[in-house]
This record gives structure tokens, sequence and C-alpha cells, in this order.
């Protein structure tokens, strides 16, 4: 299938011409509208860079959400993009290098009792931090050995990427503009998206020092489900959006399966998480689906996947579900609801 790029607006085919079933595409509105409760949804598929079919309910198309933790397969990307510009030595240097504040974290200044920086934080690669394992202010978690899906870490990400810019300082965080403007610049208005952002943090004990400005101020994009569909597009391209490489490559292709850390010290259960992706090449997500989708999630069902295999991008912005924060509940509807859009394609 040969690439196609929307423009400011995306176009809008038949489903027919794009190898969908309109009779079983309708069949996932169906699915949506059937889920318990009355929660509002909007999902988007898309292939080949066009718009095959939206559903939404109780949420006008261009409303922005905030993505949550799906951010963070965005923001990763900048960790490439640093490395192809000669910003980063690669996935390998050593955070402490770039963001000595990392370190700087005494008992009494962490996010919470027991959370803290201890020696071994020294050794914490970004590698670690993109991939979940870096074991950050976890003293039982020595980096690179364990699997801990954690929200401090990729602070570390966006906030030492935006240092390494200049564009962030951890003492004074509302200061520069921070990490949103460098994903403004390296991803969003390169794919015409429309996103905005907002930075947030989490609510720390009354009296505590914490140094939020090192492992805080997090960032979430705030984007509508087409904006997330030319997110989706990106990563299907390869990181090429219109003949201009935007992310490279190389480092879609090892992000988006599962990192070498969690295959050599993790048991099988966890193999479904690669730098700032979910993935399923090792069926641990949906065993029953394609091994090739891999994604973003965030709390309150925000959500990107994507098949290579298909060429299509399926988004939640948000789904018609809110608080499924566990995997066990969350996943078997996951799997519904792409299996019923992969029903749908006569392949």
């Amino acid at each position: 299938m040969s690439r196609i790029f929307p423009g400011t607006e995306w176009a809008e085919r038949d489903p027919g011409t794009m190898g969908f079933s309109a009779e079983r595409l309708a069949a996932v509105g169906a699915w949506l509208d059937a889920q318990p409760g009355d929660e509002p949804y909007r999902v988007a598929i898309a292939r080949g860079g066009e718009l095959v079919a939206e559903f939404q309910r109780g949420i006008d198309r261009d409303e922005k959400v905030r993505l949550r933790s799906a951010s963070k397969s965005a923001y990763t990307l900048l960790l490439g993009i640093a490395i192809e510009e000669d910003r980063l030595a690669g996935l390998d240097a050593k955070v402490v290098d770039y963001y000595p504040e990392l370190v700087d974290v005494g008992p009494d200044e962490g996010p919470k009792p027991g959370r803290y920086t201890y020696p071994e934080n020294a050794a914490i690669r970004y590698r670690h931090l993109a991939g979940n394992t870096s074991g950050y202010l976890k003293p039982d978690e020595p980096p690179g050995e364990q699997f801990h899906y954690q929200t401090f870490g990729m602070n570390v990400i966006s906030n030492s990427m935006a240092k390494i810019y200049g564009l962030y300082d951890s003492a004074d965080p509302d200061r520069l503009p921070g990490c949103a403007a460098l994903v403004a610049e390296k991803l969003r208005d390169p794919i015409g998206a429309s996103w905005e952002h907002i930075y947030y943090d989490f609510e720390y004990k009354p009296g505590t020092a914490a140094k939020r400005g090192v492992y805080g101020h997090g960032l979430q994009l705030v984007a509508n489900a087409r904006d997330c569909c030319r997110l989706g597009h990106l990563w299907l391209s390869k990181g090429n959006w219109n003949g201009r490489q935007v992310v490279p490559a190389w480092y879609l292709a090892e992000a988006t399966r599962t990192n070498a850390d969690i295959l050599a010290n993790e048991t099988p259960e966890n193999r479904k998480y690669g730098l700032g992706f979910w993935t399923n090449d090792h069926g641990r997500l949906w065993p029953d689906l394609p091994r090739d989708i891999y994604g973003a999630w965030g709390g309150g069902a925000k959500y990107i996947w994507a098949s290579p295999e298909l060429d299509l991008v399926m988004v939640m912005c948000p789904g018609p579900w809110d608080d499924l924060m566990e995997e066990e509940p969350r996943r078997p509807k996951e799997r519904a609801f792409i299996k019923t859009v992969l029903d749908a394609l006569d392949r």
C-alpha cells in the first residue's frame, strides 16, 4: 500500500476501497454502544494514511483531552531524535552525565516514604528509563533488572531531554518552556498535528521537601483522535513524514518490540513493553491477536494502536470505559475492541 500523508485535513475513504466490509465495520460502532455505562467515547480508524471510520458519543470530534500516560509514547521519541542530532551519546548513555540532579534526592526529598536516590541510581541509562527497568528511587531494584512501570522515571526523560536542549531548569520548573516546546518543534509541527499540553504533578505528602522539579513536572499531551491518528501513522511510516525523517527508523524499530532488559531478566508474563510502547510481540497482551501490534495506553481509556502488517491505526480518545487502571479487567476489553476491528477487514 502506497504511503499517503494527510494535509490539514484527513482524506476520508469508503471502507470498501480500504479493505473493510462496511457492514462488519458498522459492528464496531454497535460494540462500542453496547459497553456498560454511558461514558463518552471517540474512536478513529485509519489505514494507509486515510480515515476509514470514526465513531463517537458524547464528545465533539475536535475536542482535545489529556492523553495521560499515552503521552509517553510520544515524548520518548525524543531520545532517538536527540541521538540523531548528536545531543545524546546513545540509549546506553548514563542519565547522570546529562542530568546530574537525578541522584540528588535525599530520603526526605522523594515523592513518598521510601522513595529516594541511592548509589546504584548513578548507573541508570536512558534505555532503562524508557523501558521502565530503571529502578529509579527504588532502593531494592538495581537498574536494568526489573520491569516496574512508573511515571517518575519517565518524567526524568522529558525533563532531561528539555534540559539538553536548554529548555528546562529543575530548580525552577516553570521558568522555561520545558519539554512541551521540544515535542511541538520535533514532532507535532512536522506532522501537522494540533495537540496542546499540560504539566502536572502528583500530590505529595504535606510538609515534605519533594524535589518535584527533578522527577515531577510531568508532561501530558492534550489531543483529539485525529491528532492521535497522525502519531500512529508516523510510527507506521518508520518515523518518516512525507519525505522528512522526523524520528529515526532504527529507534522506532527498537522501541516497538519488547526491550532487551525484560527479555534477559524478567519472567515471560512481563514480555510486553518496549521503550515507551506496549508490545504484543510475545503475545503477552493479547495472545490470540497479531504479534506485530504495539501502541500507547493512558488512564481514562486513551489508546493508540498500530499494526505495521495491516498498515492500520486504531485510536480511542477516549474509550467507553474510564477507570480500568488494572490490567486484569482492561485487557479483555482492549482485545475485544481490536478483534472487532480486525474482523471487519477483508484483508
